[in-house]
This record gives structure tokens, sequence and C-alpha cells, in this order.
């Protein structure tokens, strides 16, 4: 198991920045995969950005060049730094974390932000 808790995000300007923080209670090594989802008002969750097997990232079409994910080994939290911010951002941003169990994985979710981009 793992327990993930999220911090950032809140309201942010087209063009502008916010960092989203998701602190792990146990080793990130030991986590098959991590990073970020998010859900927009009335659509289904989507992945934004992932680390796995590794250093491997992997980003949504609509996030690229724009956000980055990165992890603080030290401090078992990976982050998600967003820039370039745009109205279609809007939505809540879910910390997620994989973990095998067995031939599979069972999904842990932080609490969710709300990010909300407005002029």
């Amino acid at each position: 198991q793992v327990q993930l808790v999220q911090s950032g995000g809140g309201l942010g300007q087209p063009g502008g920045s916010l960092r989203l923080s998701c602190a792990a209670s146990r080793s990130i090594f030991s986590i098959y995969a991590m990073g970020w989802y998010r859900q927009a008002a009335g659509k289904q969750r989507e992945l934004v950005a992932t680390f796995s097997s590794g250093d491997t990232t992997n980003y949504a079409d609509a996030v690229k060049g724009r956000f980055t994910i990165s992890r603080d080994t030290a401090k078992n939290t990976v982050y998600l730094q967003m820039n370039g911010l745009k109205l279609e951002d809007t939505a809540v941003y879910y910390c997620n974390a994989k973990i095998t169990y067995g031939n599979s994985w069972i999904d842990y979710w932080g609490q969710g932000t709300q990010v909300t981009v407005s002029s």
C-alpha cells in the first residue's frame, strides 16, 4: 500500500505557471509507475504525465512542451511543473501510483487538487 498526499495547484492565469507535489508514504523506487492524471468537469480522467520503468516519462500530447514531471527520490515526492497554462488545463489533478500485484498492479490515488486557469 501507499498513501499519496498532494499539495500545490490553485488558481493560475493563462500563460502562467503552477506546481503540484505528491508525497508518497514509501520509497518511490518500490513503485512501478507514478504520475499525474486530471479530470475536467463532465469528462473522463486522463493521463497527464507519468514516470514508469525507471526514468521513462510519458506525456499527454496536450501538455507536451509545457508540463514537466520530475521527482525527488530522497523526499519520495513527484512534481508536476505546469508552464504556459491554458484555460483547458482547468481540472482536478490526481497523483497516481501503480504498485505491482502478481501479474498486474493496483492503482492508488491522491486526494485530488483543483487547478483553475482563468483570466
